[in-house]
């Protein structure tokens, strides 16, 4: 195919997405994993569902950041996982490293590439690939909104008996307890959420929405999710190899909109073949903003804790 699309990081949701990419012939799609064999059997097997699956991406498992060359996207999964009664934050310090080690193996080779990051934590993973980079900002973007959205949108359309494509929803802020998911904006068929159902049930859907991955994690108990994270990522990714242009909520380096500066901040933003072509900012009520300031703040605290590593 005319793109590739390479995937750091063969577990569960590296796998998944090069799954999601290959089956919806998106690109070719390079696998890549510092355990030796992992992404080479990956790729193999996946590859050997295309006769089925009906596609003929070109999958490759390396170990090698040689093969990644001339990517269009990277696709970060990289780091260790959540466990039970860990906290994203818990996996600070060894998620920055790997981090570090892998973004200038893809600058190297991949110079001109869009990096989508889904490690976690993951507003301060996108930082830290912002900066091992050098990319520009409208190259680097965090995978973090589109699935706090798609979470809120399953529970409204669960909530409510009706489609999921029916429903679409907002999540602005930082990928953790502070989210900010916005019911307002969250809308069925067009008709916002506020006028189906009592406030007493969309703050339970918001709670749950903010405790998404954690729930997950619980239930797993060893491991954490993998097929939203991917699938959201795969949308992110489309919308840029097909030069969509679709409106998405992701993390962005944010350089004074909606008063945030010098932050990755999850907002929603026009995603073209160069990245991210628009921020788009949005009226905020007071109690709003206030709730995107304090996330802001979360994710400032954690970057300075970072800092002081």
């Amino acid at each position: 195919m005319d793109k590739k699309v390479t995937v750091v990081g063969a577990g569960n949701v590296g796998a998944t997405a090069a799954q999601r990419l290959a089956e919806k012939q998106l690109c070719d799609v390079v696998l890549v994993d510092i355990a030796e064999g992992l992404p080479q059997g990956k790729a193999l097997d996946l590859a050997e569902a295309a006769p089925i699956e009906k596609h003929d991406a070109c999958l490759t498992g390396t170990n090698d950041y040689g093969e990644t060359a001339g990517s269009d996207i990277v696709i970060i999964t990289a780091g260790i996982p959540r466990k039970p009664g860990m906290s994203r934050d818990d996996l600070l310090k060894t998620n920055s490293d790997i981090m570090k080690s892998v973004v200038k193996n893809i600058a190297e080779k991949s110079p001109d590439a869009v990096l989508i990051i889904v490690s976690n934590p993951l507003d301060a993973m996108c930082h830290v690939a912002f900066e091992a980079s050098g990319f520009d900002k409208k190259r680097v973007i965090g995978m973090a909104g589109v699935l706090d959205s798609a979470r809120f949108r399953c529970f409204i359309a669960r909530e409510l008996n009706v489609s999921v494509e029916n429903t679409h929803a907002f999540v602005l802020g930082g990928h953790g307890d502070t989210m900010v998911p916005l019911p307002r904006f969250s809308t069925v068929a067009g008709i916002p959420i506020t006028e189906l159902m009592p406030k007493d049930r969309i703050d339970a859907l918001v709670d749950r929405t903010r405790t998404g991955g954690a729930e997950i994690v619980s239930l797993l108990k060893t491991g954490s999710a993998f097929y939203a994270p991917a699938s959201a990522a795969v949308e992110m990714a489309e919308s840029i190899l097909k030069d969509k242009k679709k409106i998405l909520p992701c993390a962005v380096y944010l350089e004074g909109e909606y008063k945030i500066n010098g932050l990755f901040i999850g907002v929603p933003v026009k995603l073209g073949s160069t990245g991210i072509e628009e921020v788009i900012e949005i009226e905020l009520k007071d109690d709003e903003a206030a709730d995107l300031q304090k996330s802001a703040d979360a994710v400032r605290s954690l970057v300075d804790a970072m800092a002081a590593l």
